[in-house]
């Protein structure tokens, strides 16, 4: 699918109201992020037809599935959709690979071995199908879930915190089969979380929300370091970047990645030279100098030029900076900002005091 998804609405419950316009890919982890009561999940039921915004728009695949100026109305049933819930909500009578024949037999469609087999090695859970629910992990049974969802076959995948019923040690077992979703799926999945972290390392496009309304929405490296957005200013604000292996230096327990404009050295990865990987930089892990440092524990030391500044109440300053073709972003103190002069269109140097591999 390469055709964007339109989807505008406008909902009043009086105390709350949904009023977006957005434009989102038509491919790849679209993440909705904000904190609770943002509208997230109002928004992704909109989308599924479960909420009826007597106001709105909804086009996914060049199909209409809302438009209230001319009465149109899919009721969810007739939506070419898979929905994951919080919880896996399996039915505790079948096995596994019954549960995900279920859907294709109510809606009386043929079962595609191809397909399934690709879903199984997808999400790894082929050896699981002779299996009842109550033998399964949290972990796995939120795996069967999702490909009880994608075997339908459906236009757009969406999942609301498909992680946020698991303990930390199951979202770990299961953020690696998710991180192959933008890569192997031909269509789009729309994400609701209020985790930065699950942003970090799955999305492709973000839209930030809060009070209903949308603050922000583009690729996710542009979103995150965006100035006029509050997650910049918060302590864990950070950019992902894409990069490649590049070298493992053995002697020292380093890799290096390249990205365009740079390399940078990270601890030890266990990863094939030309394997793609995300990198997290946060910015508090960033400081500035305007000359190449002289001697420096920091491998990391890049030519960067500020393309932005902004202050908040408690003196701190964040810099956005562009560092080759990735943004960046830096939290000094104001008083740092000052006596170094910075304002925009400056060329400076970043330090990066470290790094997270994402995958």
């Amino acid at each position: 699918m390469t055709q964007p998804i339109t989807a505008c609405f406008q909902l009043d419950y009086g105390a709350f109201q949904l009023a977006v316009d957005l434009c989102l890919p038509g491919s790849g982890i679209t993440m909705l992020f904000g904190h609770s009561g943002s509208g997230k999940t109002t928004l992704l039921r909109c989308i599924a037809g479960l909420q009826h915004a007597p106001q709105g728009f909804l086009e996914i695949n060049g199909s209409c599935w809302q438009d209230s100026e001319r009465g149109v109305f899919l009721p969810t049933h007739k939506r070419s959709l898979g929905y994951v819930f919080q919880e896996a909500n399996l039915f505790a009578h079948l096995t596994v690979e019954n549960n995900l024949q279920f859907g294709l037999k109510r809606i009386g469609k043929p079962s595609n071995t191809a397909d399934l087999q690709h879903i199984l090695e997808l999400l790894g859970i082929g050896h699981l199908l002779k299996r009842m629910p109550d033998r399964l992990s949290g972990g796995e049974r939120q795996r069967v879930a999702i490909a009880r969802a994608l075997v339908l076959n459906p236009e757009v995948l969406l999942m609301d915190e498909p992680l946020a019923a698991l303990d930390f040690k199951r979202k770990q077992e299961i953020l690696p089969f998710l991180g192959r979703l933008h890569q192997e799926l031909s269509i789009p999945v729309l994400y609701v979380t209020h985790s930065q972290q699950e942003v970090a390392q799955l999305a492709d496009h973000l839209v930030i929300l809060a009070d209903g309304r949308s603050l922000a929405s583009g690729p996710l490296s542009e979103t995150l370091s965006r100035l006029d957005v509050p997650l910049a200013q918060d302590r864990d604000a950070a950019t992902v970047w894409p990069v490649t292996v590049s070298e493992h230096e053995i002697d020292y327990h380093l890799t290096r990645v390249t990205f365009t404009g740079g390399t940078l050295s990270l601890p030890m990865v266990d990863a094939a030279i030309g394997t793609p990987l995300r990198v997290q930089i946060f910015a508090r892990d960033v400081s500035i100098a305007l000359e190449v440092p002289a001697a420096t524990s920091i491998l990391n030391v890049l030519p960067a030029s500020i393309t932005g500044l902004a202050d908040d109440r408690g003196g701190q300053s964040v810099v956005r900076l562009q560092v080759g073709n990735q943004a960046l972003l830096a939290h000094i103190t104001r008083k740092s900002a000052f006596l170094l002069g910075l304002q925009a269109g400056m060329a400076v140097y970043v330090q990066i005091k470290g790094t997270s591999i994402l995958n």
